[in-house]
């Protein structure tokens, strides 16, 4: 059992550093398919890089979606409660000016 989740939990962070949350400043996706748990923070919204944006589950774990730079909240896309697929667009980011 403790091989499978030790499988599970590399498996999860290399997902997430090659496919997770969107290294551009336009936007976080979802890693995977799952379900939105908590929505941390709303339009118009000043965020700081690594501050938690959403919280999803997938695979029986949360995962919280992270600010990959500093930024302004431009838009929520999905509530609480929402089932998404995998590359589901979260949050999006003002264009700096």
């Amino acid at each position: 059992p403790h091989t499978h989740m030790a499988r599970r939990s590399l498996w999860l962070q290399r997902l997430s550093a090659t496919h997770g949350v969107a290294a551009t400043l336009k936007s976080v996706q979802s890693p995977m398919p799952g379900k939105i748990v908590r929505v941390l923070v709303a339009a118009g919204q000043a965020v700081s890089e690594g501050e938690a944006l959403v919280v999803m589950e997938a695979m029986k774990m949360e995962h919280t979606m992270k600010a990959p730079a500093d930024g302004v909240v431009e838009a929520v896309h999905g509530k609480e409660g929402d089932v998404i697929g995998q590359r589901a667009l979260l949050i999006s980011f003002e264009e700096e000016s």
